[in-house]
């Protein structure tokens, strides 16, 4: 390969490289104010809305980010059956409508077919699975990602009347 000749890529065709990304796509932001909960956050940025303040150029960004894992409850054969049964219920029920669409026949019945047989066999598939585990995971849980505080970020050039109107906010619920 020559000087300035582009490289191949894996697959055969010269590479080429990206395009330049646009030099006023890439604006320096700064922290006005940080909060310990979303809400307070998503307060203070409708503050700014409300008072004309160009929120296109506003970021929430939550930092110290962790998993937590609510556990709801035991799960059970019976448990994950009886979820089975409504998960294959609804997908009975959608192929019922679609069949029952085309039918000819009472297309009620074609539903109500479609319902209990997906209930059916979502009951076993839901049973079945849980059974395979082998007790590894008997309980129900919900995730989420929760973050420790929540900066509100502007663009620097936006930042100084972003600190404004949030102390204002600030110091009229302190006075009201």
């Amino acid at each position: 390969m020559t000087t300035g000749q582009i490289p191949p890529s894996p697959s055969g065709f010269p590479a080429t490289p990206d395009k330049a990304v646009p030099a006023d796509a890439i604006r320096p932001t700064v922290s006005v104010a940080t909060y310990s909960d979303y809400p307070s956050a998503q307060r203070a940025v409708d503050y700014l809305s409300d008072n004309e303040f160009p929120v296109e150029n506003t970021a929430i960004v939550g930092t110290d980010l962790r998993l937590v894992e609510n556990v709801l409850g035991r799960l059970t054969i019976w448990r994950a059956a009886l979820a089975g049964a409504a998960s294959g219920a609804w997908f009975g029920l959608f192929i019922g409508l679609l069949f029952g669409i085309f039918s000819t026949s009472s297309w009620v019945g074609v539903i109500l077919a479609g319902l209990l047989i997906g209930a059916f066999w979502g009951a076993v598939f839901g049973g079945v699975a849980h059974a395979l585990t082998g007790g590894r995971r008997d309980f129900t849980s919900t995730s989420s990602l929760q973050a420790s505080q929540y900066a509100i970020m502007v663009d620097a050039e936006h930042s100084e009347q972003a600190r404004q109107l949030l102390t204002r906010m600030t110091w009229q619920a302190a006075n009201p």
